[in-house]
């Protein structure tokens, strides 16, 4: 009986996988204002997922300082579930969400499993509800594993590290203009407010205004760079979110009912995904990065594997090479050459998307081998497990 029930149960486990959803969103009722609905995992294609969290749910709420439980003023914007929610990122050291209220200096963070929210109180953050310079609207998670979040205007950087199990806030300082970016101004209200950030394997940061203009941000220069303009979108397209996919692709949403858009960075081309129509989405975030590429030996330019980093168990191969046919064998090494892990996968017409389950291998590093049918290197890549 148990050698039929072992193949049953990887073919479930198996169908988890497929289900597993990359990205979350905070999302928005259909309204002229903005008016938090849920947080919620959104699909590949630009399909709402489960619903985690919404604006009607119970919530407990603890202070890190008090390290008691509160009750919050919910006719004010100073709470968990306040309309105003527009920032929002994934700390994966615990499976939370990180977010803030876009006219509070209050720090949320919602555990995904418990339901228990965190607050944590901060006089770093300088926000008040009337001064639109000041709102936190753009956040997400570092390489570094600290969350990262900038006011409109770009007069906070601040950063949310975690320090004896205990979040902490730091100013960074001002970001400024490049001095070439002339009229496509970071601090600008027209062209350089709103929208969201995402971050690659360097630790610098790219800003993606309401506008549709791109910035990258320099961390150890302080300086917003105009690297570009996003074309490919409906016209009046409101650029609110913005977070990396396991292809390492960015995928980019709307709070005013419109679809989810994938482009590259390296030519800011939208290509709309073809999921829901109507979204309203104030912003995203996920565990991924941009050219999280690092300690690759790569044959083929189109053939990769992602994240190098990896904190779940899972990494992901991806293949869009119409040179490349048949089957490919992957293994997987420690580091005394040992190989742990080995999967035969097919190709088929030169793409290829699959999600690789890591099973039970250890924090340590190791080096992803991938060879064609006649044994030729394909890729080779260094990666670290880190749980």
């Amino acid at each position: 009986m148990k050698k039929h029930l072992f193949p049953i149960i990887l073919l479930l486990l198996g169908n988890t996988i497929n289900a597993q959803q990359d990205i979350f969103a905070l999302a928005g009722k259909d309204s002229p204002r903005i008016e938090f609905s849920d947080f919620r995992a959104m699909n590949a294609d630009g399909t709402s997922g489960q619903s985690i969290f919404g604006v009607s749910s119970e919530a407990k709420i603890i202070s890190q300082s008090r390290k008691a439980s509160v009750v919050e003023d919910k006719t004010s914007y100073n709470h968990a579930q306040s309309m105003t929610l527009a920032a929002l990122a994934y700390d994966s050291s615990g499976d939370n969400l990180v977010y803030m209220p876009m006219f509070s200096s209050n720090i949320y963070v919602l555990n995904q499993k418990t339901k228990e929210i965190t607050l944590v109180e901060n006089t770093v953050a300088r926000v008040t509800s009337c001064d639109i310079n000041s709102h936190i609207t753009r956040m997400t998670t570092g390489y570094d594993r600290n969350i990262y979040a900038i006011n409109n205007s770009g007069t906070q950087f601040l950063q949310i590290s975690k320090k004896n199990n205990q979040y902490v806030v730091n100013d960074l300082g001002i970001i400024k203009d490049d001095a070439a970016n002339g009229k496509n101004s970071f601090t600008s209200i027209e062209s350089g407010f709103g929208g969201d950030m995402i971050a690659d394997a360097e630790n610098n940061f790219y800003v993606f205004a309401t506008s549709g203009n791109v910035f990258k941000v320099s961390t150890k220069e302080l300086i917003a760079k105009f690297i570009g303009k996003i074309s490919g979108l409906t016209e009046n397209y409101s650029v609110n979110g913005a977070a990396v996919n396991s292809k390492g692709k960015v995928v980019i949403a709307s709070a005013k009912g419109a679809s989810m858009y994938e482009l590259s960075l390296e030519n800011l081309e939208a290509k709309q995904l073809s999921g829901e129509s109507n979204l309203h989405i104030y912003d995203l975030a996920s565990k991924y990065f941009v050219n999280d590429r690092t300690s690759s030996a790569n044959v083929f330019a189109n053939l990769d594997v992602y994240p190098t980093k990896v904190d779940e168990h899972f990494i992901y191969l991806n293949v869009n090479d119409k040179t490349l046919k048949g089957n490919i064998k992957l293994n997987i090494f420690d580091i005394s050459g040992k190989a742990v892990l080995a999967q035969k996968l097919s190709i088929k017409d030169g793409n290829l998307n699959q999600q690789i389950y890591l099973k039970n291998l250890v924090a340590g590093s190791y080096i992803v081998n991938i060879t064609d049918d006649s044994g030729k290197a394909l890729l080779n890549k260094k990666i670290l497990v880190t749980k």
